[in-house]
Order: C-alpha cells, then sequence, then structure tokens
C-alpha cells in the first residue's frame, strides 16, 4: 500500500511577511576586534538594503554604547532614520524597550546579524519567544574568536534557532524570480 502524503507547499520556508531584522551592537570598539569583520559589514549592509527594498522591518541596538562606542559608520549610514536600542543586557530580550517592539512589529520571524555570536546573538536567539522564529545568519555574525562562533551556531542550531546565509535567506525570502521586487533586489543578490 503506498500513501500519499501532501505536504503544504513552503511550509517549513520563512515567510517575507512578519520577517523583522535585528542589527545586534555593531559598535565602534567592537568591530574592529572581530574575526571576518569585512566579511560581516558587506554582508549586514547586504541585508539591511535588501530588507528596505522589500519593506521588512529593521530593528538596531546598542550594548552600553557609553563605554563601547555607537554603531559603525558602515551601518550607521544605512539607518539615519532608526534609533538605537540601547541595553546593557546581553540577551536583547533583557530590554523592556526591545520586547515592546518586537512585540508591535508583530514579528513572527527575527532574523538576527551583528555580533558577538556566542554571547549577544546566541542569549537573544535563545530567548526569542516560542511565537517567534529565530533565524541566525551566519555569514553575519562574528566573534572575536571564530571557535566562538562556530559553537555558538552549533548550540543555537541545536535549540532550534534556524541557521542560514546572507544569500540563502534572501532566495528564500522571495521566492520567485517572477515577483517585481526580485528585479529591485537583482543586484544585491550578484554581490
Amino acid at each position: 500500500m503506498i500513501v500519499s502524503i501532501k505536504m503544504k507547499a513552503g511550509s517549513k520556508l520563512i515567510n517575507i511577511d512578519g520577517c523583522v531584522l535585528l542589527v545586534v551592537d555593531m559598535q565602534e570598539k567592537l568591530v574592529p576586534l572581530m574575526s571576518r569583520r569585512e566579511e560581516i559589514l558587506i554582508n549586514i549592509v547586504k541585508l539591511i538594503r535588501f530588507c528596505k527594498k522589500c519593506e521588512i522591518p529593521i530593528i538596531l541596538t546598542e550594548q552600553y554604547p557609553k563605554g563601547l562606542g555607537r554603531t559603525v559608520h558602515e551601518i550607521r549610514s544605512e539607518l539615519r532614520d532608526i534609533k538605537p536600542i540601547e541595553k546593557t543586557s546581553f540577551s536583547c530580550f533583557g530590554s523592556r524597550e526591545f520586547r515592546d517592539t518586537v512585540r508591535n512589529m508583530r514579528a513572527n520571524t527575527l532574523i538576527i546579524v551583528g555580533i558577538e555570536a556566542h554571547v549577544c546573538i546566541m542569549q537573544t536567539a535563545l530567548e526569542t519567544p516560542s511565537k517567534i522564529r529565530a533565524c541566525v545568519v551566519a555569514d553575519a555574525v562574528s566573534s572575536r574568536k571564530i571557535e566562538n562562533v562556530d559553537l555558538a551556531l552549533q548550540r543555537m542550531r541545536d535549540a532550534g534557532v534556524i541557521i542560514s546565509s546572507t544569500e540563502m535567506l534572501m532566495y528564500e525570502l522571495l521566492r520567485d524570480s517572477k515577483k517585481r521586487i526580485f528585479r529591485e533586489v537583482r543586484e544585491l543578490l550578484k554581490t
């Protein structure tokens, strides 16, 4: 006997509706210390531009800016209209302002990029409420030591966090090359 199972198309794919991009702690005194800093800066800027074209909301955080400085120019210049949420907790969810912002945006998927992978990124991903999917973009996160990035990604994957890449995520959100938005972001996909 052959049993046919129909799966809802795209049921496991991330849907563009309800996504929020979270850019975590890309600050002046932290970024220069990171491994792969040039790569993550390029990928984060690419994701910011993509999200702006697709009208995906963006949240920016800064960890104790008095001591760690403000968001680096490369990111700040792309997000001039967004006020950073200042925090002292490592998890973004430790900030009431952050929790309220996510709730008000009605996010169902939180796309997480920034630093450091084994501290703020991991704690935020693991504290993401169960009603919201956490997606960490592996080539857009870093730490001082690459070993900590690898360990953090494995721990998050084991806990059910979606691990993606910049290009994989953009194509997943677009779904179809016939969509108007595909033509608008095609150049981002080529770089």
